[in-house]
């Protein structure tokens, strides 16, 4: 079992900066293992990849937001992070942390509002 804890949404001006994190416990192997992702789902649309990274480290990210977002994870840690930089307001969603592997581990989600 895998357990995923999202933390850093908030409300947030138009060019803003916001930083999530997603903290896993569980097997720490197994979360070692897995690619890491996280997604978002704004009102009235389904849930959409945001960006994923791999265990090797290797990263994907959903056009809407090459150059704006990044991931990243730190194994020794157990955490995944997303920094979304140039926020726009179609960017305001709940954001999922996401652990792959043999199924799918969501965490809770944690709002993010770009509003000014």
């Amino acid at each position: 079992q895998v357990q995923l804890v999202e933390s850093g949404g908030g409300l947030v001006q138009p060019g803003g900066s916001l930083r999530l994190s997603c903290q896993a416990s569980g097997s720490i192997f197994s979360i070692n293992a897995m690619g890491m992702a996280w997604y978002r789902q704004a009102p009235g649309k389904q849930r959409e990849l945001v960006a994923v990274i791999a265990s090797s480290g290797n990263t994907n990210y959903a056009d809407s937001v090459k150059g704006r977002f990044t991931i990243s994870r730190d194994n020794a840690k157990n955490t995944a992070d997303l920094q979304m930089n140039s926020l726009k307001p179609e960017d305001t969603a709940v954001y999922y942390c996401a652990a792959l592997g043999g199924g799918v581990y969501w965490g809770q989600g944690t709002q993010v509002t770009v509003s000014s």
